[in-house]
C-alpha cells in the first residue's frame, strides 16, 4: 500500500483520521514525519479551497505519495458565519480555545438558542500520484450552547451543542462523535473515493 501523508501538525485530528480509518490508519504519517519543508498560505475563501491548497502544496514536494488535507472549522449564523475558514486562527493564532468559546459566548449573551444554529464544516481533498485531485465535505448542525460543557474532544467541541444528542459533541465518546461529525461523514467518504482508487 502507498504511503498516506496527512497534512496536519494537530493530534487530535490524527487521532481522530485513525480512529474513523483503522484500515488505513498504519499506513498514515504526518507531514512532519513525511520531512516536509516548506510554508502553506491558506488563503483560501472556502474550507475545500484552504484543504486543496495543503495537499497540492505537499503533493508537489512528494508526488508519490498520495497526500490527504482537511480544512474545518464552526460557521455560527448569528455572527453572520463566524469564524468560519479563520476558525483555527479567530481572535489571535495563539488564543487557546477556552478564551475563544468564553468570547463566542459572550457575544451571543443575547440571542435565543432557536437563533444560535451552527454547523461544524470539514472539507477533505486528497492528492493521488499522477496528478489526480478530488475534495469532499461533511457538515455536522447543531446550536451554541449557553455554557461550556463537556471535557472530551477539542476546539469548539464544548461549545457546539446536538440536540439529537441532547450534549455538546465535547461530551460525546469519540465513537459517538466519529459516527455523526463533519470530519467523520468526510473522512469516510473520502475513505470509500480513496479504496476505489487502491
Amino acid at each position: 500500500m502507498k504511503r498516506i501523508i496527512f497534512a496536519t501538525g494537530n493530534k487530535n485530528k490524527l487521532r481522530e483520521l485513525r480512529e474513523i480509518l483503522p484500515d488505513f490508519a498504519g499506513e498514515v504519517i504526518t507531514m512532519k514525519e513525511a520531512g516536509f519543508t516548506g510554508d502553506i498560505d491558506e488563503n483560501g475563501k472556502t474550507f475545500s479551497e484552504n484543504a486543496m491548497i495543503k495537499a497540492s502544496s505537499i503533493a508537489a514536494q512528494f508526488p508519490e505519495d498520495i497526500v490527504i488535507a482537511d480544512d474545518s472549522g464552526l460557521c455560527i449564523d448569528a455572527l453572520g458565519g463566524e469564524p468560519g475558514v479563520y476558525s483555527a486562527r479567530y481572535l489571535g493564532e495563539d488564543t487557546p480555545y477556552e478564551k475563544k468559546n468564553s468570547i463566542i459566548l459572550e457575544r451571543l449573551s443575547d440571542v435565543p438558542f432557536e437563533k444560535r444554529t451552527a454547523r461544524f464544516v470539514c472539507a477533505v481533498a486528497v492528492c493521488l500520484p499522477g496528478g489526480e485531485d478530488f475534495t469532499v465535505e461533511g457538515t455536522i448542525e447543531g446550536h451554541i450552547h449557553d455554557r461550556i460543557e463537556g471535557e472530551g474532544g477539542f476546539g469548539y467541541d464544548p461549545i457546539f451543542y446536538v440536540q439529537d444528542a441532547h450534549m455538546t459533541t465535547a461530551q460525546m465518546t469519540p465513537d459517538e462523535k466519529n459516527a455523526i461529525s463533519h470530519r467523520g461523514k468526510a473522512m469516510r467518504a473520502m475513505a470509500e473515493r480513496l479504496e476505489a482508487y487502491l
